[in-house]
């Protein structure tokens, strides 16, 4: 408000846009309208607009909207412009073979992490998270990573929004943020024990320099029923934080 180069309406499209999920990947106007709380006869020029320029698809039968394929268009350079992808790719797939897990590369997304790249083991046991899964900072092991990595002032300045934003996720899991801080400074990792998924345990690491500016931190998780007593903290944590040193050196981190 009050910021005159501001673009109410293009920020309005993207807001559009970002209503789409995994969970509700069609949407109709007043579904959209409820979620961006915009008025409805907005929502219909907007949806207009973005199905005329292919970035949503209009299902006449349902009178519902979906993504469109120039959202790939959009995304697709990101990823390839990232080479730390590239290089770490073979490092996470040896620690997901080692641990029968996956092995994820995330970057922060408002109060997510969004994966943009993930690895799994062949066991077949293992669900991979597709890059673009997206989780809440302050409920997985990765978040809390990316949040060590952070300043003092820019953690703040993320911890203040979830206060507004997700005032009921902090509550629950400020503790483990707190002790996850903590952990990786003491250890290099943190960990999260059924948190985001309940079968599903898994340890954080970040990255000790950003990337193109980005902080880029990394987990790996592996089915509960598969983990020894103590393997999390005494084995695969370190093996992360080995991971992610071995990432940094190989981009001339040091």
């Amino acid at each position: 408000e009050g910021d005159r180069q501001f673009a109410t309406t293009l920020a309005r499209g993207l807001e559009v846009l970002r209503c789409f999920t995994p969970l509700e990947p069609m949407l109709g106007n007043k579904e959209i309208s409820v979620r961006t709380g915009l008025p409805k006869p907005t929502v219909s020029r907007l949806t207009y607009t973005l199905t005329k320029l292919g970035y949503l698809r209009h299902n006449m039968r349902l009178g519902k909207y979906q993504l469109g394929s120039a959202v790939l268009s959009i995304g697709y350079p990101l990823l390839a412009s990232m080479s730390v992808r590239q290089i770490a790719r073979p490092h996470m797939k040896e620690l997901a073979d080692y641990c029968n897990g996956s092995v994820s590369m995330g970057i922060r997304d408002r109060l997510n992490m969004v994966y943009v790249e993930s690895c799994r083991s062949g066991n077949g046991i293992t669900t991979l998270p597709d890059i673009g899964t997206s989780v809440p900072i302050a409920q997985a092991a990765i978040g809390r990573a990316y949040l060590a990595a952070c300043t003092p002032s820019e953690r703040e300045a993320l911890l203040n929004q979830m206060k507004v934003k997700q005032p009921e996720i902090l509550r629950k899991f400020k503790p483990q943020i707190d002790r996850g801080l903590e952990d990786v400074r003491s250890r290099g990792f943190c960990t999260s024990i059924g948190e985001l998924r309940r079968e599903v345990h898994a340890a954080g690491v970040p990255m000790r320099r950003s990337v193109d500016g980005e902080i880029v931190s990394f987990n790996c998780g592996v089915p509960a029923f598969l983990l020894k007593k103590g393997q999390l903290e005494d084995d695969i944590g370190p093996r992360l934080v080995s991971m992610v040193r071995n990432i940094e050196a190989a981009l001339g981190m040091h």
